[in-house]
């Protein structure tokens, strides 16, 4: 991940090459976990919107606050004397970042602030300009071609777009919306928005409580038992558990830097990793072992590799698998096995009409995804999305 402003670069990139969309024509970008209400009423927003932005303004949709919010960041407006004819549009003034409660608490009393949803509509053409003019790195890549950005995405700046283009452009304006939204993008927000039981706790999964109040608890595949809790965020996953006073969970990207910063694994790789062809889950690993089940999407196949580092055991568990070990073929079923020798150009194929399912066992000094050399590049650039690599089967 690079952050908002490569992605949307890609975006407008796709557009452009793929689709075939003109300058002219406008784009909506928004996250994806936000709770917006009436839609009917939120698609007129956008109606307005994109007129705005056919006339070159870079339109962002403000959020009247309710509360001192401290975990969204602000937009203030300037006054209705605008340039902008429509009423219902006003300029930016300025952007603001997380405030502190006091500044919060201000903000709202002042009525000329509204939080930053995130969500904005441009032209291609202005948004390409904009990129050029504030962050020329990112508008030189954008001059390749859509195969070539992916090849290149990681060279781009990890920024967001607020800080790329929306606080230095001179372009924006913002459309308040009147109607609920809540941005449930951190497991305090989740836990606002979700139905609660007679102790006020949200319980997902398989859980017993006792003695345990306003309390978000989310189990995935394990027995979680809480006693005498209050006012905390339990998270469980295959990846990690997330333990939390609520109102914190904004720190949870905090932990993450940390995580990061300590090179653990668990920062780059998941239990379950998804792919082009199908999927893959970590059941086991140990010193020097793996364990995996890989699923294959029938007539997919993955790109012709090695290992340097591990050999490999697989064991078809459903359908039927090609398997391709330096020069021969061979075809697997249900409870067979074969051995890929370190170093072995090997492929892993379905030719048929289920989804192929193996048990991958890894032997080696050294079992990081990054111990690979592909040969051949077998997905679709259509297909692909920042975080792929080329050539690369797992």
């Amino acid at each position: 991940s690079r952050n908002t402003a490569p992605a949307i670069a890609l975006g407008i990139k796709y557009c452009i090459e793929k689709l075939k969309c003109a300058e002219d024509e406008v784009i909506f970008v928004s996250p994806s976990d936000h709770i917006i209400s009436p839609v009917d009423k939120f698609v007129e927003y956008i109606r307005k919107a994109e007129k705005v932005a056919e006339d070159g303004y870079v339109v962002t949709f403000g959020i009247k606050p309710n509360r001192a919010e401290t975990g969204y960041g602000y937009i203030k407006i300037k006054e209705q004397d605008s340039e902008v004819e429509n009423k219902d549009f006003f300029e930016v003034e300025k952007f603001v970042e997380k405030p502190n409660a006091e500044t919060a608490k201000r903000y709202v009393a002042e009525g000329n602030y509204f939080w930053n949803s995130g969500m904005f509509a441009f032209s291609i053409g202005t948004m390409v300009e904009e990129f050029n003019r504030y962050v020329p790195e990112i508008g030189k890549i954008l001059n390749l071609s859509f195969d070539k950005m992916i090849k290149n995405f990681s060279k781009m700046p990890e920024i967001s777009i607020d800080y790329a283009v929306m606080e230095k452009s001179d372009k924006t304006v913002t459309i308040p919306l009147d109607l609920y939204w809540n941005d449930i993008g951190s497991w305090d927000s989740l836990y606002d928005v979700l139905n609660k039981d007679k102790e006020g706790n949200v319980i997902i999964g398989d859980i017993v409580t006792i003695d345990t109040k306003n309390t978000l608890i989310i189990g995935n595949k394990r027995l979680i038992a809480a006693v005498g809790l209050e006012d905390n965020l339990i998270i469980e996953t295959d990846d990690a558990i997330l333990i939390a006073k609520r109102g914190k969970s904004q720190k949870v990207k905090d932990i993450f830097e940390l995580i990061k910063k300590d090179k653990r694994v668990e920062a780059d790789e998941h239990v379950t990793t998804y792919r082009p062809w199908g999927s893959y889950t970590v059941l086991e690993e140990g010193p020097q072992y793996k364990i995996k089940r890989i699923v294959v999407k029938p007539k997919e196949k993955l790109s012709l590799q090695r290992h340097y580092h591990r050999s490999e055991h697989w064991i078809v568990v459903k359908g039927t698998a090609k398997v391709t070990i330096k020069d021969k073929e061979i075809f697997l079923h249900e409870n067979e096995s074969v051995y890929v020798p370190k170093s072995a150009l090997h492929r892993l194929e379905n030719p048929g009409k289920i989804p192929l399912e193996i048990i991958e066992v890894q032997i080696g000094e050294y079992l990081r995804e990054d111990d690979i050399e592909g040969l051949m590049i077998y997905m679709d650039a259509d297909f692909l999305f920042p975080g792929h690599v080329f050539g690369l089967g797992f």
